[in-house]
C-alpha cells in the first residue's frame, strides 16, 4: 500500500469534474416555476402592498423570472467548473456546448410562441444570455459582479432607449428584448455565474450569500420606495419598461427611472432588489437541503424533480395552456398545474432520469466532444 492519493476525474478525461447535483439548487428552480406559473395563471394581485395581506400574492410578479435568470447563471457556472473553470482547450469546447444550448432554447422559444398564448415567453432572451456570457466564463466572482452592477446602472437607460423601436409591436414583437430587456437581465444571469463561481457548497458560504442577498434587497426595497413611491397609476406601465406617470416632475420622472420599486420597471433597484431576492432564496435553499441527510433529501425530493427538468416543465404548461380551450386565470387553475407538474417530474425523473427536452439539448450539445 502506497500513499499515493487516486488520480481525480479531471486529469484522466481532461474535463471539468461536475461534482454533487445541489438539491437545494433544483428545490429554488422549482420555487420560480411555479412562481411563473403562479404569474401567468394564478390570477395574483397586480400590485404588492406589505400593508395589505390580500396583495401578497403580487410577489410572483418579476421576481420567479429574475430567481429563474440568476439560477440560469449559477447552473452555468456549475457546469463550467464551479469554483474553478478550467483554462484551454476545455473552456473552449465547454464554450461551444453553451452556444449549442443558446441555440436549442431560441428554437424552442419562438416554436412556443407560435402557439400563440398571452404568456410572455423567456426562453429566446435566455438563449440570447447563454451566447452573451461566453467570453465571461472564466472571470472570478468579483469582476462578474462589477460588469453585473454596470448593466444594472445601464439597465434603465437602455430600457428606455429601446422602447419607442416597439412602438405598434405586436405580442410577438414584445417578447423579444421589451418584456425581458436583455442588459436587465443580463445582470441577473452574472449574478448567478458569480455565485456559482463564490461557491454554494459551503455552509458558511451560503449563510454569506443569504444574508448578503437579503440585506441588498430590504436596502434597495426601502431606499426606492421611500425616494420613488409608485404613481397612483403604476398599473398602466408596461412590464420592462421604466414609467413615471401622467403628473410627474422631472425630478420624480428621473427618480423613477432609476429607483422605481416597480417590479419589471428595469431600474437599479428593481434589478438589484429582485436579484438580492434570488440569491437569498438560492442560498437559504442549499442551506436547508443539500448536506442534510436522507430526510431532507426525500422531502427535497418533490421540488427538487422538479426543478432538475426545468425546459420540460416551462414547456408543457405552455402547451397545456394553448390546449385547453379557454384561458386558466386562477388559485384553482395553477393549483392544478402546480400539482400536474410534480407528479410529473417525480414519475419521469424515478423511472426514467433526466426530462425529455432536457435529454435532447444535452444531446445536441454533446456533439462537442469534451476529450
Amino acid at each position: 500500500m502506497t500513499g499515493t492519493r487516486p488520480v481525480p476525474p479531471t486529469a484522466v478525461r481532461g474535463v471539468p469534474a461536475s461534482g454533487v447535483r445541489l438539491q437545494g439548487v433544483d428545490v429554488a428552480r422549482a420555487l420560480a416555476l411555479l412562481g411563473m406559473m403562479a404569474a401567468h395563471i394564478g390570477g395574483i394581485a397586480e400590485q404588492l402592498d406589505w400593508a395589505d395581506p390580500t396583495s401578497w400574492s403580487a410577489v410572483a410578479h418579476g421576481r420567479p423570472s429574475t430567481l429563474f435568470a440568476v439560477l440560469a447563471g449559477v447552473s452555468i457556472g456549475l457546469t463550467s467548473g464551479r469554483t474553478d473553470p478550467p483554462g484551454s482547450p476545455v473552456i473552449g469546447r465547454i464554450r461551444a456546448r453553451l452556444a449549442i444550448r443558446a441555440v436549442v432554447v431560441v428554437v424552442i422559444g419562438f416554436g412556443l410562441i407560435a402557439l400563440d398564448t398571452p404568456v410572455y415567453v423567456i426562453l429566446p432572451t435566455y438563449g440570447a444570455l447563454f451566447l452573451l456570457v461566453v467570453p465571461v466564463l472564466r472571470l472570478r466572482p468579483v469582476p462578474l459582479l462589477v460588469i453585473a452592477g454596470v448593466c444594472a446602472v445601464l439597465s434603465p437607460v437602455a430600457a428606455l432607449f429601446v422602447a419607442p423601436a416597439y412602438a405598434g409591436a405586436g405580442m410577438v414583437g414584445v417578447q423579444l428584448g421589451l418584456v425581458y430587456p436583455v442588459v436587465t437581465f443580463l445582470a441577473y444571469v452574472l449574478v448567478g455565474l458569480a455565485v456559482a463561481r463564490a461557491g454554494l457548497e459551503a455552509r458558511s458560504r451560503q449563510v454569506v450569500l443569504l444574508a448578503s442577498g437579503a440585506l441588498v434587497a430590504a436596502t434597495a426595497y426601502v431606499a426606492g420606495s421611500v425616494i420613488a413611491p409608485l404613481p397612483d397609476d403604476a398599473a398602466l406601465a408596461f412590464p420592462g419598461v421604466p414609467y413615471a406617470g401622467e403628473a410627474s416632475t422631472p425630478g420624480q420622472a428621473l427618480a423613477q427611472l432609476f429607483l422605481s420599486p416597480r417590479d419589471h420597471s428595469s431600474s437599479v433597484v428593481d434589478v438589484a432588489g429582485t436579484a438580492g431576492v434570488a440569491v437569498a432564496v438560492i442560498a437559504l435553499c442549499t442551506l436547508v437541503f443539500d448536506g442534510r441527510g436522507r430526510t431532507a433529501e426525500r422531502v427535497a425530493y418533490p421540488l427538487a424533480a422538479v426543478g432538475s427538468m426545468p425546459l420540460t416543465i416551462y414547456s408543457g404548461h405552455l402547451v397545456v395552456i394553448a390546449l385547453l380551450p379557454s384561458y386558466p386565470e386562477s388559485a384553482e387553475a395553477w393549483g392544478w398545474f402546480a400539482l400536474g407538474s410534480v407528479v410529473f417530474a417525480m414519475l419521469w425523473r424515478r423511472f426514467l432520469g433526466r426530462g425529455p427536452l432536457e435529454r435532447v439539448v444535452g444531446a445536441l450539445a454533446s456533439l462537442v466532444p469534451m476529450r
